[in-house]
């Protein structure tokens, strides 16, 4: 039996007024019934709200400044490229005038003929070659001979002598005074080998020129100076017998052989103490030099030319002396010396023909370049005092 009171009764909750009760099932209203009504919102400021459309210019400027940057790039790595392979077809050596023969064989590639000429120090870059001879149209051009090229020449102009082929001409000069030690390094500077250049110094030539000069005796003072053109294919023999006969040309043209000898001299004594001459003369002084030779050698006396000794020591490779014991050594024995110390130019060798008037017997080449004759000593040595301080106490 139950004895537990009766459970109280719940009160009845009345139903809310936004329900419709249907039977014991609520059912709800439409959205707009049910939602509460929001409260206002104020709107936020223009200047906090969010503006993707400064943040798009914002990146268009960065992405305008990229491409512009890029252009520049660019246009430093083209500038810079520009200025390389300019660089590159300079000169090896603008200073540098020495001719150097080159041999292309035939069927050589124009690339192998690039890195031969790499090779030979006459051009920069190989690469630079190519791109050059690609732009210009000769790379199919380049022809097969032998080249006299020097480092002193831009690409486009080595260029332009492949292209002209075995036609190509150089020029080689000789200048007056010069030895034959010096003739003969012209010649190797020329391209050619240094057996080549004595080869020919000891060849033996036919002409006029050579008539009165001992058999024993080299070619010293006869590679007349002057300027001359060859082909490539000229040899040292060519170039010296195409020297010899322009010699011939200027002796027979100054009828040197007779005037030489109404001075009691042969062809090879004249070309001998024209050579000396040659060395000591200043501005044009040659005829008067020359009479003071002429009257020291009528007189018996020392020629008393320092050069003549000078010559012959750095011939031998000994030190320079006044009292060196040679017969070249015109301060210790009088006459002239054994043969020519230099090369003679013209006004020399016209010099010896034609002597100025007068009676010096004494001369010396100041401090200032200016020749001083004296007819005694005590003047001569005057003369040394004033005008040759510097000069006359380096002999």
């Amino acid at each position: 039996m139950d004895i537990r009171p009766p459970r109280p009764r719940q009160p009845q909750r009345p139903a809310p007024s936004n329900v419709r009760v249907e039977g014991s099932i609520p059912v709800a209203r439409t959205t707009e019934e049910v939602l509460p009504t929001l409260p206002a919102v104020d709107p936020i400021p223009t200047d906090q709200a969010p503006q993707p459309k400064k943040k798009m210019k914002k990146s268009k400027k960065i992405i305008l400044f990229s491409i512009i940057a890029f252009i520049f790039i660019i246009i430093g790595l083209i500038s810079s490229a520009v200025v390389w392979y300019n660089l590159q077809l300079t000169p090896v050596n603008t200073y540098n005038s020495e001719l150097i023969k080159v041999t292309i064989a035939p069927a050589t590639s124009p690339k192998a003929i690039a890195q031969q000429l790499k090779d030979d120090g006459i051009i920069r870059n190989t690469d630079a070659f190519s791109i050059y001879t690609r732009l210009s149209k000769t790379q199919n051009s380049l022809q097969a001979g032998t080249y006299r090229l020097s480092p002193s020449e831009s690409t486009p102009e080595i260029v332009e002598h492949l292209t002209k082929g075995t036609v190509d001409t150089f020029n080689i000069t000789f200048y007056p005074g010069a030895t034959l030690a010096e003739n003969k390094k012209v010649l190797i500077k020329a391209g050619y080998s240094e057996a080549e250049v004595s080869e020919a110094l000891s060849a033996t030539y036919d002409s006029p020129l050579f008539d009165t000069k001992p058999a024993s005796a080299d070619l010293e003072g006869y590679i007349y100076g002057e300027t001359y053109n060859f082909s490539t294919g000229a040899t040292p023999k060519d170039i010296l017998s195409r020297i010899f006969a322009e010699f011939e040309r200027v002796v027979k043209e100054n009828d040197l052989v007779a005037k030489f000898k109404s001075q009691g001299l042969t062809l090879y004594q004249g070309i001998t103490l024209a050579s000396i001459i040659q060395r000591e003369a200043i501005k044009g002084d040659e005829p008067q030099i020359a009479q003071v030779f002429y009257t020291r050698l009528a007189m018996n006396m020392e020629l008393g030319s320092d050069v003549t000794y000078q010559y012959i020591a750095d011939k031998t490779g000994v030190a320079r002396d006044t009292n060196l014991d040679s017969p070249y050594n015109t301060r210790r024995y009088p006459g002239l010396p054994p043969g020519p110390i230099s090369v003679p130019g013209l006004g020399s060798l016209k010099a010896v023909a034609s002597p100025a008037p007068g009676d010096y017997i004494f001369f010396l080449s100041g401090d200032d370049d200016i020749t001083y004759y004296a007819r005694t000593l005590s003047e001569h040595e005057a003369n040394i005092t004033t005008h040759c301080k510097v000069k006359c106490s380096t002999l």
